[in-house]
């Protein structure tokens, strides 16, 4: 998998006079989703992910606030400024994500294709680098 896969998604949202209505459905997400997480009342200066895994898929959405992105293969770098809750980034397996400057309302949302599992991750920038150089051959 390379960052190419890595993309923007536009979620509905409805409004009228009762507020605003976001809705993400499965053909926005493009996988099932097997478990939810939310991140916030992140310290200042701190970062979140630091991480990549092998097989699950997410998507992320800033529900309030905002934070940065950063996704990398190895190779390219995309760095997303999250902080609209109509849009979420699809970040497939294998890539690199960051997570920082969280405004201190800030909400991250995760959906995963996966239920936790330890094994999934790679958390060493320097083994992950040689794990994506094995796949590149």
């Amino acid at each position: 998998m390379d960052l190419s896969f890595a993309k923007w998604v536009e979620l509905q949202n409805k409004l009228d006079p009762r507020g605003c209505l976001t809705i993400a459905n499965q053909e926005e997400i493009s996988f099932p989703v097997s478990r939810v997480f939310y991140v916030y009342a992140v310290p200042e200066d701190s970062e979140r992910a630091v991480h990549a895994h092998r097989t699950t898929e997410q998507f992320v959405i800033a529900i309030h606030g905002s934070f940065s992105l950063d996704l990398t293969d190895g190779q390219k770098t995309r760095t997303y400024l999250m902080n609209e809750p109509t849009r979420g980034v699809y970040v497939p397996p294998m890539i690199w994500d960051r997570l920082y400057d969280f405004t201190p309302d800030a909400i991250c949302l995760v959906f995963a294709s996966t239920p936790y599992d330890e094994s999934d991750y790679i958390r060493d920038w320097d083994s992950y680098l040689e794990v994506m150089k094995e796949i590149r051959g």
